[in-house]
């Protein structure tokens, strides 16, 4: 009867799997004619165009952020597809290129998305600066110390400086005393998008460094992290740990791996062949397939200011929702190489960006969601907290990838400050053990 009882379920699973088969199928067969389109009509609009990965089957030098992801997304009937493509198109493969003057004629030309090339090319940042303290309420002293703390923010893919401008940076009366610090990543809302560039977690870190770190004369922050933000603040962290006071990591992605095959395990992981949930099936059609990827991109990036009037149209409302807005201020060059050379490729070092943390006695917040459908709990809850046994860990019910800061910044605000105050008697305690010997 148990058997009777449990069929239907084993044929349900069986019919998806064959739907999902089939659509992803499609998708491969779509992916490669988009291919031959593409090249087509760049090498019409384009004086010097840029080849796609569908032509290059290794990297082009040994450089370990450079993920072979970009290389090896294959399957049966891609790669039947594509021998017969290559053979049919024998070109050149431009490598190396000049970056163009003007945008691909696929991106969007307006004004915001490139207001960045009339600038000094640094990365957009969004400061908030510390109330002024109370005369007479402490020393001058004391006043001047705690108005020099900073705090530096960093967004995830499918976000900008935005998500905590518009969220965090507004309980400033629970983080009173720091400078706060919001950055559009290399690539996205309004930093420089260069069409020459790989997107490497070092090209993101050294970034920060010099718009942000340099350019403000820092000496020490904390570092505060969404998602993807998290692999480049724990790179920016193990390169500089006498700088970082705390790190915390909100919703951060970790997948225990061998380092040889890190980079695929994110790829299966973070954007899975499945129909289901719809975020699940965008990531994978995002992730997977270049082409279709482009394509999204140009219809929704390129008119990005159509989606935003229908936005406001529909809604009523005089402004555009960051989070709406935000999805479509990047380019797919960028936008591709982030994707694979940063969460993928970022997952191949982050055992030691874990363990040079670890090393420094820097201390540690996680925070996570757990109903987070696209970084599962025990990211955090068993994998990274392995790294980091003194991490202070922190699961929200009822939170997804969203919510564990949308909706609650004010508790999120208050934890930050909580933490921050508590931070350097720990990193001076974590100090005098290694000084001294300790664990």
């Amino acid at each position: 009867m148990r058997r009777w009882s449990t069929w239907p379920r084993a044929a349900a699973g069986a019919a998806s799997s064959a739907l999902a088969a089939a659509v992803f199928a499609f998708l491969d067969v779509l992916d490669v004619a988009l291919c031959l389109v593409y090249a087509l009509v760049d090498g019409i609009l384009e004086e010097s165009p840029a080849r796609c990965y569908c032509h290059i089957r290794s990297p082009p030098d040994d450089d370990e952020e450079v993920s072979d992801t970009l290389y090896a997304r294959r399957s049966a009937v891609r790669d039947a597809l594509l021998g017969l493509v290559r053979v049919a198109t024998k070109t050149r493969t431009h490598r190396h290129r000049a970056p163009p003057e003007k945008p691909r004629w696929s991106d969007c030309g307006c004004k915001s998305c490139v207001a960045w090339r009339s600038g000094a090319g640094r990365l957009h940042v969004v400061a908030k600066e510390p109330d002024k303290p109370n005369k007479g309420t402490e020393s001058d002293e004391t006043a001047t110390a705690e108005n020099n703390a900073a705090a530096i923010f960093v967004h995830g893919f499918t976000s900008s400086s935005s998500l905590w401008a518009e969220t965090v940076f507004r309980e400033s009366s629970v983080l009173s005393n720091t400078k706060l610090f919001a950055v559009d990543l290399l690539g996205f809302g309004q930093s420089p998008k260069p069409a020459d560039c790989l997107y490497r977690l070092r090209d993101h870190v050294e970034a920060i460094e010099t718009s942000l770190i340099e350019h403000n004369n820092l000496s020490s922050f904390h570092l505060v992290a969404h998602s993807m933000g998290c692999i480049i603040a724990l790179a920016l962290a193990a390169k500089h740990p006498h700088w970082v006071k705390s790190i915390t990591l909100v919703a951060p992605p970790y997948f225990l791996a061998c380092e040889q095959s890190a980079s695929q395990v994110a790829l299966s992981r973070l954007a899975e062949k499945k129909l289901w949930p719809p975020l699940l099936f965008g990531s994978a059609v995002m992730s997977w397939y270049e082409h279709v990827g482009r394509t999204v991109c140009l219809l929704l990036c390129k008119n990005h200011r159509l989606w935003e009037w229908l936005y406001t149209l529909l809604t009523r409302k005089r402004d555009v929702d960051f989070r709406v807005r935000d999805l479509t201020k990047h380019t797919h060059h960028s936008g591709w190489h982030t994707m694979h050379n940063v969460i993928c490729g970022g997952a191949r070092l982050q055992d030691r960006h874990l363990e040079a943390v670890q090393a420094a006695g820097i201390p540690v917040m996680l925070v996570h969601g757990v109903d987070d459908p696209v970084v599962p709990v025990e990211c955090s809850s068993r994998h990274l907290k392995a790294k980091l046994p003194r991490a202070e860990l922190r699961l929200m019910p009822a939170c997804d990838h969203a919510t564990v800061l949308l909706g609650r910044e004010r508790g999120f605000a208050e934890d930050l400050a909580a933490f921050w105050s508590s931070s350097g008697s720990h990193r001076d305690y974590a100090a005098r053990q290694r000084v001294n010997g300790g664990c």
